[in-house]
């Protein structure tokens, strides 16, 4: 772990970090009280969305890095996606006591209905807010925050 440069301005951080989980909370409650959610619930489109952004099957393990769950909460929503029929499980060959999930494929239509409505809701509302130059510029400063501490140094 590093430690904070006495240059680096410690309010100014914390303000922008509080700036950031607000806008966050914000979209989020605006997110979630739309009636997309039909079909599937805001958690469980993170799942089925989160797969479909995945080259091969994933653990469980490795899908939770991805989503802000608990592990024991996902266990059970993914259970549900299974017997639902929108997630498959499989053996993992590497591991015989592992298994890997993957969509089916009512899984991901129903990732990608979902996700036409989803995405309109998000470009609505960044445009509502942002120019496409803040949303560029926005997005650039998102993937530097989102780097791994590896690719830091």
């Amino acid at each position: 772990m590093t430690t904070v440069d006495a240059a680096i301005p410690l309010r100014q951080a914390n303000e922008a970090w509080e700036a950031l989980l607000g806008a966050h909370t914000t979209l989020m409650r605006r997110f979630a009280a739309e009636d997309m959610w039909c079909e599937v619930s805001l958690h469980e489109y993170d799942v089925l969305y989160t797969l479909s952004k995945c080259p091969k099957p994933q653990r469980l393990g490795e899908l939770g890095r991805h989503l802000m769950l608990s592990q024991p909460g996902l266990s059970r929503l993914v259970e549900r996606l299974v017997e639902r029929g929108l997630l498959a499980r499989q053996p993992d060959p590497a591991d015989a006591r592992a298994t890997l999930l993957s969509l089916t494929e009512e899984g991901s239509a129903v990732q990608r209905r979902v996700g036409r409505a989803h995405a309109r809701s998000v470009a609505d509302a960044m445009a509502a807010r942002l120019t496409p130059d803040q949303m560029s510029t926005l997005a650039a400063l998102a993937a530097l925050l989102n780097r791994k501490e590896e690719e830091l140094s």
